[in-house]
């Protein structure tokens, strides 16, 4: 059974929605650890097997390291079907390929320049900033309800997955805030709520007295 390293209320989170979406939470080990978040709070956990201490991370049924949450999401939706995501060499499959590096590649690091409140032209040249990244979505959407179409996929749930994080960061697009909401509609909100309650009593549980 492929073990994920997550801790609550974090961008692993996501990972866990997708498993809940796809009914396969029960076919991963999720193993809940600490981090040390943003605000400084925290502590590294020994427990998790991430090179740097951070979250999601996935070993495989073969013991092999998966990083980087479209990395693991990616692999996971192949593992159990793509029931999330065009088949290889259909039809959108590189446009799904090319939301999903997206979010590494320019997303996440336009979004926490923004909210850190960095400017440096070699930021803005190499990554562009969420104005452009508003752009690019409202493009991307036009008249679909989800980023390839009819079809909610994982595209969809990691990059909606920085503004249910960050909603004030969202753009200011009817387009885009549309988007969100119909993304956030199609998960569980009661039992992925539930299930974060769960996994930070366990970490308090395994804390050093």
């Amino acid at each position: 059974m492929p073990k994920l390293y997550h801790s609550p209320q974090s961008r692993s989170s996501r990972v866990i929605s997708q498993l809940m979406l796809m009914g396969k939470l029960d076919a991963v080990d999720v193993i809940c650890v600490e981090i040390v978040k943003n605000d400084g709070s925290g502590r590294r956990d020994p427990k998790n097997a991430h090179p740097e201490g951070k979250v999601p991370f996935l070993i495989t049924d073969a013991g092999e390291e998966i990083r980087e949450s479209a990395a693991i999401m990616m692999y996971l939706d192949e593992l159990f079907g793509q029931p999330l995501s065009p088949k290889v060499g259909a039809a959108q499959r590189g446009e799904y390929l090319s939301w999903m590096t997206y979010y590494g590649g320019v997303l996440e690091p336009a979004l926490v320049a923004q909210f850190s409140g960095l400017d440096h032209p070699a930021l803005v040249g190499t990554f562009r900033t969420m104005v452009e990244v508003a752009a690019q979505l409202e493009s991307g959407l036009k008249d679909k309800p989800f980023l390839l179409g009819a079809e909610l996929t994982v595209a969809d749930l990691i990059m909606a997955s920085a503004f249910q994080w960050a909603p004030h960061l969202t753009p200011d697009s009817p387009v885009v805030k549309a988007w969100v909401d119909r993304v956030s509609a199609a998960l569980d909100s009661g039992a992925m709520e539930e299930f974060e309650v769960k996994a930070q009593q366990m970490i308090k549980l395994s804390e050093p007295a």
